[in-house]
């Protein structure tokens, strides 16, 4: 579970430095719009809260609440971007990988949570 929780971890840690430092690019590139007035600051907000995140989540000895933090946040984030992407509204040209992206980490995530319950000295 180390490896998958490390790779989440930096994957969120790095979108979130991409958002701080530039956040239009993300916000094109999922939503296909621009970001006005204050969207910019809670952009900056939230890519905050993605590098708290990943540091947050970084594997210790006991990852247990690390992988609660992980499977919670990558969940919530592909049903809201779901959500986006049925109602159609700013579907930019990453919203659906990001979903099947997040998808696929809950499914890693859960693989490694079932393979450490069955041999929990690894």
């Amino acid at each position: 579970m180390n490896t998958v929780l490390m790779l989440a971890a930096l994957a969120e840690a790095s979108t979130g430095v991409i958002l701080l430092v530039y956040p239009p690019i993300v916000v094109r590139l999922l939503f296909a719009t621009e970001i006005l007035g204050v969207g910019a600051i809670m952009s900056r907000l939230a890519g905050i809260a993605l590098i708290g995140l990943g540091a947050a989540c970084w594997p210790t000895t006991d990852n247990r609440r690390a992988f609660q933090g992980m499977v919670t946040y990558s969940g919530l984030a592909m049903l809201f971007l779901i959500y986006i992407g049925v109602r159609g509204d700013g579907v930019g040209m990453l919203l659906w990988p990001g979903v099947i992206v997040h998808a696929i980490l809950i499914a890693l995530l859960g693989g490694a949570w079932l393979k450490q319950r069955k041999n929990p000295a690894t």
